[in-house]
């Protein structure tokens, strides 16, 4: 869902290249301290700021080591890094997404954590996030913040629509956003039409786009089949607003929900920070955060998502001392105490998860959600690519009504089978 590989990645990664550490040998500045590079995937604008000023703490508090920060878009981080990783040029630390953590371990990108200051008191982190981040039995990013897919929903919408409580399935989910369009004069829902927001809708039916452990490509499976059966319904339905297959999709859902235009999406705790400072929750009591609707097994499900902070392997050992020491630090529960605080993300350390913390708006709703319907993803590297173009450009075909689920799913699996040629 995150990729973005445009023509142009290649000479913009060269140019950030040339801010990175790596071997180039020269990791000193004024007064003999090691510059250490960390890539950045947050957002700019609303997540970015809370970083920098860490790291005026960080520096503080450890005088010997400065931290030069690039901010990367995420949509471009994935391929930049693999380029410069490739070129002995990456940042010494970096920002990666839960699904490709794995994958750079496997290509021998990442050092392992295991043992060392970046992952100090173990015990304190949530098990699963740990094993997101870890690659044949060894450790590679310390779980920095954490996310699953949850409804938002306006309650004042919903009310107006006569619904005290959100949807608890997709059926009912279809009822209350025809409610929502006829008597209060919104859209009642927006499915956003990218592959990883179509996850809940498989999980809802018990299944995934693979089984990691029996080794097959499940997402042409009947379970499947009428998880993105019930998909395309919605999309059909009254209530739904018009598909938007735009590259603005994301934005225009974002933009209409937070002005009091659409009344649900399902949308993460990364959001939180901009919806609150949307028109139409000027009043933060007034947004509501629930489960995914569940599917026809009775169960919901979400996705399990959030960042690691990894360390790059072909950093010198002075500059690799100095990432994972930085690692650590950010990784802390008063850290990421602060994180959560600043930024509205949900924390990955559970002492990380203070009263103060607990009481922000959303926070706790999410820590609900997570706990109740998240789901972690298997341990396979190839997972995140499986959530590239060719899922969402048959998806997309099949929401429009350009081809059939059945035959739509058929390409996906068969695309898949280039990218995991082991599974059956």
């Amino acid at each position: 869902m995150r990729r973005g590989i445009a023509a142009t990645a290649l000479a913009a990664s060269l140019a950030l290249v040339a801010t990175a550490c790596g071997d180039d040998g020269d990791g000193g500045s004024a007064g003999g301290s090691v510059t250490i590079t960390w890539w950045d995937t947050s957002n700019a604008t609303n997540e970015a700021p809370a970083y920098r000023a860490l790291i005026k703490e960080f520096e503080k508090a450890h005088p010997d080591i400065d931290v030069d920060y690039v901010n990367v878009p995420f949509d471009q981080a994935q391929n930049k890094f693999t380029t410069a990783a490739g070129t002995k040029g990456a940042p010494d630390v970096i920002r990666t997404e839960v699904g490709w953590t794995a994958s750079w371990a496997k290509s021998q990108f990442l050092a392992p954590l295991d043992g060392t200051a970046a992952l100090a008191k173990p015990d304190d982190f949530t098990p699963s996030l740990l094993k997101q981040a870890q690659y044949e039995g060894q450790t590679y990013g310390a779980p920095i913040v954490t996310d699953t897919l949850a409804l938002m929903w306006n309650k004042d919408l919903l009310q107006k629509a006569g619904h005290d409580a959100p949807p608890a399935d997709w059926d009912e989910l279809m009822d209350v956003a025809a409610d929502v369009e006829d008597k209060a004069g919104a859209d009642g829902f927006w499915l956003h039409k990218d592959p990883y927001y179509t996850l809940p809708f498989l999980f809802g039916e018990g299944t995934d786009m693979v089984d990691a452990g029996a080794g097959k490509i499940t997402v042409d499976s009947p379970a499947a089949v009428t998880g993105v059966t019930k998909a395309k319904e919605i999309v059909d339905a009254p209530g739904t607003a018009d598909l938007d297959v735009t590259a603005d999709a994301y934005a225009h859902m974002q933009d209409a929900f937070v002005n009091g235009e659409v009344a649900m999406i399902i949308q993460g705790p990364w959001e939180l920070t901009n919806v609150y400072a949307g028109s139409a929750f000027e009043a933060k009591s007034n947004l509501g955060i629930a489960p995914v609707p569940a599917g026809s097994t009775g169960a919901a499900g979400a996705p399990t998502g959030g960042h690691n902070l990894s360390v790059y392997n072909g950093s010198d050992e002075a500059h690799r001392d100095a990432a994972i020491e930085f690692v650590g630090w950010m990784t802390s529960a008063k850290t990421q105490s602060e994180i959560a605080l600043r930024n509205g993300t949900l924390p990955t350390r559970t002492s990380a998860y203070t009263d103060e913390v607990k009481a922000a708006p959303g926070i706790a709703d999410y820590q609900r959600v997570l706990a109740d319907t998240a789901q972690p993803r298997p341990a396979l590297p190839e997972y995140s690519t499986l959530l590239g173009d060719a899922f969402a450009q048959n998806l997309a075909a099949i929401f429009q009504g350009d081809t059939g689920v059945e035959d739509g799913l058929g390409a996906t699996a068969e695309e898949f089978g280039e990218l995991v040629p082991d599974f059956a």
